[in-house]
């Protein structure tokens, strides 16, 4: 991959969108995405994944958008709609994208163990399905299989149930944040990458797996499949 993280002046200017309307508000954001976009590896293997393409990306547990800004600095104009169950974080991403002046980007409150929106394109699951349990992983990883379109991908960052040490301490990771309040859920089934081949193959897309951990502990790897 031709980067490991944002450029450093990306990111700020990213970042600058979450700061608070008055000077005393939480910075929190503020300061989590200029962490995130300098330190995790997952925004440059998502856009590399999605150059080129052509379809409209559907963003499956989207959080406060940050796929949509890291997008757009990347040069990718595809429309953009994503979805989470967090309704503070969406009013947040909201708030982000409009302040940043982002084009052709909408957000939704959805929750995917309800069921998936319509949608046929390009699908991204980025950080979701180990915290989802394991029917409703299945019927996401269904529904999201069946929106691709020719010309479109489906890119899905998740950690994988192979064994290894950083399998290991991914979950134990996982399962701390749940503890601390950091994320509002702990870790269900973290999938098989055998199994998602097969999956796929099954539904016609041809797929590739990379990792994508960088130089942070996890064992995250990107998994693309597409449709010819």
């Amino acid at each position: 991959m031709s980067a490991t993280t944002l450029p450093a002046d990306d990111a700020l200017r990213i970042a600058r969108a979450f700061l608070p309307e008055q000077w005393y508000g939480s910075r929190y954001h503020y300061y989590y995405t200029r962490t995130k976009l300098r330190t995790d590896p997952l925004y440059p293997g998502v856009i590399e994944a999605l150059r080129g393409t052509t379809q409209p990306l559907l963003d499956l547990g989207c959080g406060i958008g940050l796929l949509a800004h890291a997008l757009r600095a990347g040069g990718i104009a595809l429309p953009y709609r994503g979805v989470d169950n967090d309704a503070p974080k969406i009013a947040q991403a909201r708030r982000a994208s409009e302040r940043a002046g982002l084009r052709d980007v909408a957000f939704e409150v959805v929750d995917l163990a309800d069921g998936t929106p319509s949608h046929r394109g390009s699908v991204a699951i980025l950080d979701v399905l180990q915290f989802v349990p394991p029917d409703a992983q299945d019927a996401i990883l269904e529904a999201a299989v069946s929106m691709v379109a020719p010309g479109g991908a489906l890119v899905i960052r998740t950690g994988l149930d192979d064994g290894s040490e950083r399998a290991r301490t991914t979950r134990r990771i996982d399962a701390i944040s749940r503890t601390l309040g950091w994320m509002n859920a702990g870790p269900k089934r973290y999938p098989d990458a055998e199994a998602l081949r097969v999956r796929f193959e099954a539904a016609g897309l041809r797929s590739t797996f990379e990792p994508l951990y960088g130089n942070t502990p996890f064992n995250n790897w990107r998994v693309v499949a597409t449709r010819d």
